[in-house]
């Protein structure tokens, strides 16, 4: 089997196996401008689920708009929608000047940051433009590496809710995360978009260098396909049993308004120190 066929099975299987969407609902595809999120999108569209782009523009200079330019030339290809949040417009700065601020007075790392406030924005907007799902390209590497991450930072209950839907408790407030791509390997996703010839930009995030994430990623380099999906399959067995913070009560931030477990949502706790 080519790698076409296996990256096409992979992802039908998925989608139909667990259930995670079906063709009425209206799904927002987040797109980063990378391989994983171009073949997620071109494969929902080529299924035919009803899909909408979504992209954050951070203002990270010429990296973000080669970012914008090709998931742009992506969409007019595909004839989606796509719809844009520019964190300078709207947040009155761009991301590294957030971040800075953030970090002249908590110690956490570049991603932590991004990562937080990318993942309000992308539930807040969802809920604007009435999506049922968000659609990421989080595929098995991004899994088993977020897995150990937090194995390794002594809180593997983190990962209660790895799978190919995120398991969050029920809220009006929550859009449920799907991933698609969540039984494909990394390496066979970049060879199905050269190969589909699907435009996205190979080099990654210039603010990521000091991510955990790629120590773990260098870590996992010579850990075989099979070792992986054991791992993945493995944890998925003793999943139920797990003691998951998500049974904890779900408020709402006295700031923002959005779900939060504590008085205040994480964004707000990082804008507001």
């Amino acid at each position: 089997m080519d790698v076409i066929q296996k990256i096409e099975k992979q992802v039908k299987k998925n989608l139909m196996q667990s259930n995670i969407l079906n063709k009425k609902e209206k799904i927002l595809v987040a797109l980063s401008g990378g391989k994983d999120s171009s073949t997620t999108v071109y494969l929902l569209k080529r299924f035919g689920y009803n899909i909408e782009g979504f992209h954050i523009n951070l203002g990270l200079g010429n990296y973000s708009n080669k970012c914008l330019n090709s998931i742009k030339e992506l969409c007019k290809i595909l004839e989606i929608k796509l719809h844009i949040y520019s964190i300078q417009k709207e947040m009155g700065a761009r991301m590294c000047y957030i971040r800075s601020a953030v970090q002249s007075k908590q110690k956490l790392k570049n991603c932590a940051v991004c990562g937080v406030i990318k993942k309000s924005i992308m539930n807040q907007e969802a809920r604007r433009l009435n999506a049922d799902k968000i659609a990421t390209g989080h595929n098995l590497d991004d899994e088993v590496q977020t897995f150990l991450m937090n194995v390794f930072k002594g809180n593997p209950e983190l990962s209660s809710n790895i799978g190919p839907i995120t398991r969050n408790i029920s809220d009006k407030k929550f859009i449920p995360r799907i991933k698609p791509l969540f039984y494909c390997l990394e390496k066979e996703i970049r060879e199905y978009a050269k190969l589909k010839k699907l435009p996205f930009i190979p080099e990654s995030c210039p603010c990521g260098i000091d991510s955990y994430r790629i120590q773990i990623r260098n870590f996992l380099k010579n850990v075989s396909e099979k070792e992986k999906r054991n791992l993945i399959n493995n944890f998925k067995k003793i999943q139920k049993n797990m003691k998951k913070k998500e049974t904890r009560q779900i408020n709402y931030c006295e700031n923002c308004g959005e779900p939060s477990r504590n008085e205040f949502c994480k964004k707000c706790q990082m804008l507001m120190k």
